[in-house]
């Protein structure tokens, strides 16, 4: 199996930035998909953005501009940097994680606020 750990969420006043992580472990395939969803209350787990093996990036429209992924191989880890923040930014934030042999793997979550 895969675990993912997610670091880096937290309060954040509108426009500011953070940097969330996410280190995965276990049975990793060379050729996987990682990435961020997130989830506020009531409403389904939507795409933030995902980064292939290649580093393929896919961004949903309302972030694209302001945040960026990113992820290094050797140490199985992916990134999202998110400036320029939003108070509809507010959800918390999944580390995501695919490949063929596991299907979608999921970390436990990191709460991400942007207020004043």
């Amino acid at each position: 199996q895969v675990q993912l750990v997610e670091s880096g969420g937290g309060l954040v006043q509108p426009g500011g930035s953070l940097r969330l992580s996410c280190a995965a472990s276990g049975s990793i395939s060379a050729i996987n998909v990682m990435g961020w969803y997130h989830q506020t209350p009531g409403k389904q787990r939507e795409l933030v953005a995902t980064i292939s093996w290649r580093g393929n990036t896919n961004y949903a429209n309302s972030v694209k501009g302001r945040f960026t992924i990113s992820r290094d191989s050797a140490k199985n880890t992916v990134y999202l940097q998110m400036n320029s923040l939003r108070p509809e930014d507010t959800a918390v934030y999944y580390c995501y994680y695919n490949s063929a042999r596991w299907g979608n793997c999921w970390g436990q979550g990191t709460q991400v606020t942007v207020s004043s």
